[in-house]
């Protein structure tokens, strides 16, 4: 009976040190705005979070696969092979910028979002949604289409949503660059603690 029981505590330590062992990743597949365009990588609220999350009490590693002019069809097309190497706990998808900017089709940025968001769960990874806005020249009409793209992504598959990424950054001329649409590396932790408020409930 005694040997039965160390032979099972021996199990269930070694099951515990092998979780422990393996890593726990965060993936942030996301355009400019998540890439630290213009300022150094360090100062990108990517790296700043990373510094949090690693020194959590169960660590994570935020795996920063994003890239500037990224759209979502094309982070679309890259995830699957970034679930696969990576296989992250989480998946942060920060995309939809470059779609507006360009004025395509929302219906074509909402099928995008759905793919990406179903093939994370299917990996077995928590999916945290970052929503953005377009500057107002771009009119009421498709400014609001764009919000609700979002919004109904988060609503029919039960994620968690940041609706404004740049929330209190991007209408201060001080914390944004001279092009009017990335944050200056100032800026960068507020952009960071946005997300961190809802990114946060999901790594425990």
């Amino acid at each position: 009976m005694r040997r039965c029981l160390m032979v099972l505590l021996l199990f269930v330590w070694g099951a515990m040190a092998h979780a422990a062992d393996v890593p726990r990743k965060v993936l942030v597949l996301g355009d400019s705005l998540s890439a630290a365009h213009n300022i150094p990588v360090d100062a990108g609220w990517v790296r700043l979070l990373n510094v949090r999350t690693t020194k959590m009490a169960t660590p994570w590693t935020m795996v920063n696969a994003s890239i500037s002019g990224e759209t979502s069809l094309s982070g679309r097309h890259r995830l699957p092979a970034l679930l696969k190497k990576e296989k992250p706990g989480v998946v942060v998808i920060e995309l939809g910028a470059n779609d507006g900017l360009q004025g395509l089709p929302l219906k074509a940025l909402a099928d995008n979002l759905d793919s990406m968001i179903e093939a994370s769960k299917d990996a077995g990874a928590k999916v945290l949604l970052l929503g953005i806005e377009l500057p107002v020249n771009y009119g009421p009409q498709y400014r609001d289409g764009l919000r609700a793209v979002y919004a109904d992504a988060a609503k029919k598959y039960d994620v968690p949503l940041v609706p404004f990424l740049l929330e209190g950054v991007a209408l201060d001329p001080t914390l944004m660059q001279d092009d009017g649409l990335h944050p200056t590396a100032r800026g960068e932790p507020k952009v960071a603690e946005n997300v961190w408020k809802t990114l946060a409930p999901l790594l425990m």
